[in-house]
């Protein structure tokens, strides 16, 4: 595979997901998420019309499923208006949303424009907890009510709640809540390590002991539910930390996934702003190019890129060398071998953050808080 920036039409196949990051704001405060730090620098958002746009380059390409995410994407006053114009193209619709800014009417409007799919994501299953994590003392009653409101409207009830310390250990109770909202899939996702959270991991990599508890609590409730004939599905995410192997980043470099953020840059991952790579922009480029001809795209598709250990792999079609956002970030070197993996040089780096995980690990009053004002300190430094 040639990396050099040069056609590849005959290699890559067409992106089959859209991620449509439509805006960086969020009036939550999440130290997780997975945004840039520096989103408050990032440029103007794209228009309706400029998204559509996209939407219809992307469907041409082959794209089948189509992602509504943020920030928060129910800002966007236009959301119908891109749903039902997403719908018409023939895409396969979903809303990832914290729920709030969501209500009855606009649940109504969502429906009619065609929406398919609606995700709601907690902090946690203690109302105390959830809000402080989100930074709003009404998000878990908002977020109650809405996960009621999407059954209610017929929508398949999906639930996402990011785990890390400070509440992995009620895994048993968040279980028992999606149970109770009578949940049909649910994402007990432990945090990946970007933007926010790479900045807090000290305080969220939860220890190997207290993962292996939840998995295990999560298995033995997944047995209930078959028994009980409750199709329930539970879905449990390890962060790759506690791997001696790394993961298959979205399914290889610019594979299946595409990526389009708020101010039109075009990405393969949703964390790959940060590398030191210049990606094209939609306002400047046609997807086509974009997709199968452009630097950033081809840069780590194929292995020609990749150095020993990975090139002689006999794991590096499964694994894709790994992550490229996780190498640059722990190693300053984005060509890098994962250091998650065993082989890597640097693996030194995971066993030094699983010892502070058990050492040394910072409290909730430590962490930086994703918002508009630690936005701009960190662009300013």
């Amino acid at each position: 595979m040639r990396n050099s920036g040069s056609s590849c039409t005959d290699t890559a196949g067409p992106p089959l997901w859209l991620l449509a990051e439509l805006t960086y704001r969020c009036p939550l405060q999440c130290p997780y998420c997975s945004n840039p730090l520096d989103f408050a620098r990032q440029g103007g958002e794209l228009s309706t019309a400029e998204w559509i746009d996209v939407f219809r380059q992307a469907r041409e390409l082959g794209a089948a499923q189509l992602g509504f995410s943020g920030g928060e994407p129910l800002l966007r006053q236009d959301l119908a208006e891109l749903i039902g114009a997403a719908r018409g193209l023939g895409f396969y619709t979903n809303l990832i949303t914290s729920g709030i800014g969501l209500d009855e009417a606009r649940l109504a409007q969502f429906a009619e424009a065609g929406l398919d799919h609606i995700q709601i994501s907690f902090q946690a299953a203690d109302e105390e907890v959830n809000n402080l994590l989100a930074g709003s003392r009404k998000a878990f009653a908002q977020k109650l009510a809405m996960a009621c409101a999407v059954k209610a409207h017929g929508y398949p009830m999906v639930l996402n709640f990011v785990t890390h310390r400070h509440n992995i250990d009620n895994i048993a109770r968040i279980i028992e809540l999606c149970i109770e909202l009578e949940a049909d899939f649910v994402e007990l996702a432990t945090c990946q390590f970007y933007g926010w959270a790479e900045l807090n991991r000290a305080g969220l990599l939860p220890t190997r002991a207290q993962l292996e508890r939840a998995e295990r609590i999560t298995n033995e409730y997944r047995e209930r539910l078959a028994a009980a004939g409750n199709p329930c599905k539970l879905i449990f995410v390890t962060p790759d930390y506690y791997e001696e192997r790394p993961k298959a980043c979205m399914g290889g470099w610019a594979s299946v996934f595409l990526d389009v953020t708020p101010d039109g840059t075009a990405l393969p991952c949703h964390s790959a702003r940060q590398l030191p790579v210049k990606f094209p922009n939609v306002r400047e480029h046609s997807l086509q190019h974009i997709w199968y001809e452009s630097f950033g795209f081809n840069r780590y598709r194929g292995d020609a890129w990749m150095p020993e250990p990975c090139r002689t792999c006999d794991e590096k079609d499964r694994d894709h060398g790994g992550c490229r956002c996780q190498a640059f970030m722990l190693t300053g070197n984005a060509d890098a071998t994962d250091p998650v993996c065993a082989k890597s040089a640097h693996h030194g780096l995971i066993l030094d953050a699983r010892r502070q995980a058990e050492e040394a690990p910072l409290g909730l009053d430590q962490l930086t808080w994703r918002n508009q004002r630690a936005s701009q300190l960190i662009c300013k430094a």
